[in-house]
């Protein structure tokens, strides 16, 4: 068999390798981290650990570098990354730019912490940016709602409660019930941190470096670029109006 003929049928069979963006789709690729509850109960402060909350940020903070992305947003476990239509790194292939993306979050990540940690990662398309305006809010939303019920949830536990019976008893609650079950226990849900309720968002932004110039002997004024984190994000429309700026600047 020549050796011609056994590489064309074996790139055949990598079919999914063929797979790409859409021309002219926004793309989201999301990162989660694999196994991370039972990762962090035992390593980290219940519900919410400041700890762990940096290592996510950062690793955003990486993957927003590493992909010229035009977005990140960051909520528990997981890292959304916005990547606009002009994105054009792997030649869009999505079995590249998932497998790099979950391998940079994850090299991110365990070097930061000092021990190894996996992401996976899945890719989200939008026809426009109010497309993407809808994905970041859903994903804010669930950020408020996982954030309510981790809060409730390991308030009971630490009262005592056993993991099933904190479950049960939080099954059928409706948010004003779990408002109220916190409220009794001197803990006001809406005066928590807003990284906790709202999640991070990272983004590009420009500002002016004054240096000196030794050969003319005068000052100068550069542009620079870095990477905004921001941790007290508004939420709802506020929410959607930030994001729709900044996808479309």
């Amino acid at each position: 068999m020549r050796l011609r003929d056994l590489e064309s049928r074996m790139r055949e069979r990598e079919w999914f390798h063929t797979l790409t963006l859409l021309p002219g789709a926004w793309a989201v690729v999301r990162v989660d981290g694999r196994g991370f509850s039972r990762y962090t109960e035992e390593r980290f402060d219940k519900p919410f650990d400041a700890r762990f909350g940096d290592l996510m940020t950062d690793t955003a903070r990486t993957l927003l570098t590493e992909f010229s992305g035009r977005y990140a947003y960051t909520e528990s476990d997981e890292i959304s990354l916005v990547l606009d239509p002009s994105f054009d790194m792997f030649g869009r292939e999505v079995e590249k730019l998932v497998s790099i993306a979950a391998g940079t979050a994850s090299a991110a990540f365990t070097h930061a912490a000092g021990e190894p940690v996996a992401f996976d990662a899945r890719v989200w398309m939008g026809a426009g940016d109010a497309d993407v305006v809808d994905y970041l809010s859903w994903r804010q939303a669930d950020a408020a709602r996982c954030s309510l019920n981790g809060w409730c949830y390991w308030t009971l536990r630490h009262e005592g409660r056993t993991a099933r019976q904190a479950t049960r008893q939080l099954d059928r609650a409706s948010v004003p019930d779990k408002n109220e079950l916190l409220y009794a226990r001197g803990i006001n849900f809406n005066d928590l941190p807003a990284w906790q309720r709202r999640g991070v968002g990272l983004w590009w932004e420009t500002y002016e470096k004054t240096g000196h110039d030794p050969v003319r002997g005068v000052d100068v004024t550069a542009t620079r670029r870095r990477v905004r984190v921001e941790r007290e994000l508004p939420m709802k429309d506020e929410y959607r109006t930030l994001v729709q700026g900044l996808i479309t600047a």
